[in-house]
């Protein structure tokens, strides 16, 4: 758009030059004085139009000579206003103004006075040889009107070009945003996708194991059958949890007490294991991500107990309080839970004792994950015989 303003500006001051210059040099024929005042107005109107025209179309030149424009507008306005203030060359008053909104619009504001500055000039030494007392007053006038329409014309062209550069940082942060956004749902997915297999291949492989060494150990054939078959059950559960996860994902989840009473019941059924399951407080509907946070931290705390302390009872409590909403998992360690459970489930530094999947311990790591984004908070360790595991989200 700026090009193209740009050559229809050029094509009028061209057209322009060529009008003054007919009608200036109309009959009666100028005297030799004004005559050499018309040809040399005209001469330096056609040399600034004709050497800034590549400057004008191309920006990289026009920034790279910028300097000499302020001179070349000097020269046009001082011999066209001299041209303008004699008896027959009033007409270059309008190359004069153009002149003036050329030093207003692509110079600075010191360089444009001083070319406004060299025209009113130029009026008063003609008004010492003989111009009228009104184009000694009016022509300074008309040019300094011409110069703020081209300070006007600069401003607005620079808060066109501040609101397109906003547009596109805008652009640029929406892009931005997106990225983030997706890596934030691979983020989402990736904990998903491990919190289902850490619950689901984690007792899984606790039953194989235990039937493992039933028929290598003790060689009871129906024990390890029956345990074969409860690790095909949680297989078969672990896809509906899998689908499950899916559906959550899409947010389409179920109440989080009623996720956790069905929690409670396939732990116990699955291990032989006392669980019990209380709801405190009023329910109240949270949101989606606390919810999902909370019933996998259920999950991990139980693949703990049945790991660290198996057949122990566990105590599974979820509290609606006016400010928080808060998982409470209680397991009771026994004679053998308690020296194994800090072994090999220890965080960084000064962690202790804390969750950990069947596959290497990063339970702990990826539910403080789950509840930081959601603004919530998680501990564990040892309440004397007891191991406690206490997970909050904000209400």
């Amino acid at each position: 758009m700026r090009v193209v303003f740009r050559v229809a500006f050029l094509a009028v001051r061209a057209a322009l030059i060529v009008i003054v210059a007919f009608v200036s040099f109309r009959a009666p024929w100028p005297d030799p004085g004004n005559f050499s005042l018309l040809i040399a107005a005209v001469t330096a109107s056609t040399l600034q139009l004709v050497l800034w025209a590549p400057a004008d179309l191309i920006p990289p030149a026009s920034l790279r000579y910028a300097f000499l424009l302020p001179y070349a507008l000097a020269v046009v306005t001082f011999t066209c206003d001299m041209a303008a203030a004699s008896p027959t060359g009033g007409e270059f008053m309008i190359q004069a103004v153009l002149a003036a909104v050329m030093a207003g619009s692509d110079t600075s504001l010191a360089a444009g006075l001083r070319v406004v500055g060299v025209g009113i000039l130029a009026c008063e030494v003609q008004g010492l040889v003989g111009a009228t007392i009104t184009s000694t007053v009016e022509h300074p006038f008309i040019l300094l009107v011409g110069w703020m329409v081209g300070r006007n014309l600069r401003a607005r062209q620079v808060q066109v070009d501040e609101s397109a550069a906003l547009l596109a940082k805008a652009d640029q942060l929406r892009e931005e945003q997106a990225k983030v956004a997706a890596l934030d749902e691979r983020a989402r997915i990736a904990r998903e996708i491990h919190d289902v297999l850490a619950h689901s291949l984690g007792a899984l492989g606790l039953h194989i194991q235990a039937a493992q060494a039933l028929l290598t150990i003790q060689h009871d054939e129906e024990q390890a059958v029956e345990l074969l078959g409860q690790a095909r059950r949680m297989a078969t559960d672990g896809l509906n949890e899998t689908r499950r996860a899916v559906l959550a994902l899409r947010g389409e989840t179920r109440p989080l007490p009623d996720g956790l009473a069905e929690l409670s019941a396939d732990h116990q059924r699955r291990h032989g294991t006392r669980v019990t399951f209380e709801v405190s407080g009023e329910p109240r509907p949270i949101p989606t991500d606390a919810g999902l946070a909370l019933a996998r931290i259920a999950q991990e705390a139980l693949v703990n107990t049945a790991k660290h302390a198996p057949r122990q009872p566990v105590d599974i409590r979820l509290d609606y309080a006016d400010a928080r909403t808060s998982l409470a998992v209680t397991n009771h360690l026994g004679d053998h839970g308690a020296g194994n459970r800090g072994a090999g489930d220890h965080g960084a530094g000064d962690h202790g004792p804390g969750l950990a999947t069947v596959n290497g311990g990063f339970g702990l790591a990826g539910m403080r994950e789950r509840l930081l984004l959601v603004g919530g908070t998680l501990s564990v360790g040892p309440d004397g015989g007891d191991w406690i595991v206490v997970a909050e989200v904000p209400r």
